[in-house]
């Protein structure tokens, strides 16, 4: 089925871009942008998003490797106690 008309992308381009990166990277977040560069194309009109979503979420490779799952929020942000001293 095509999912994208404007850059002529199917469920299977999605399926394939998906299983591609999986089996690279095991540890890699996948995201819409990275499925459109990993075909060679770029999104064009955003009407198509919800639908390229609702085909990456069917491809079981999707998930979130185990290793980054539940990952406090805040954990790689600045404290006031990290910053260096500022000089008067």
């Amino acid at each position: 089925m095509i999912v994208c008309h404007c850059q002529n992308i199917t469920n299977h381009d999605i399926d394939a871009a998906i299983n591609w990166m999986r089996a690279a990277d095991t540890t890699a977040l996948i995201t819409p942008g990275k499925v459109y560069r990993a075909l060679g194309k770029a999104a064009d009109c955003g009407g198509c998003m919800p639908l390229f979503l609702e085909a990456m979420r069917k491809n079981d490779n999707l998930e979130v490797p185990m290793q980054l799952r539940n990952m406090k929020r805040g954990t790689t942000q600045e404290t006031k106690h990290d910053r260096r001293q500022e000089s008067s």
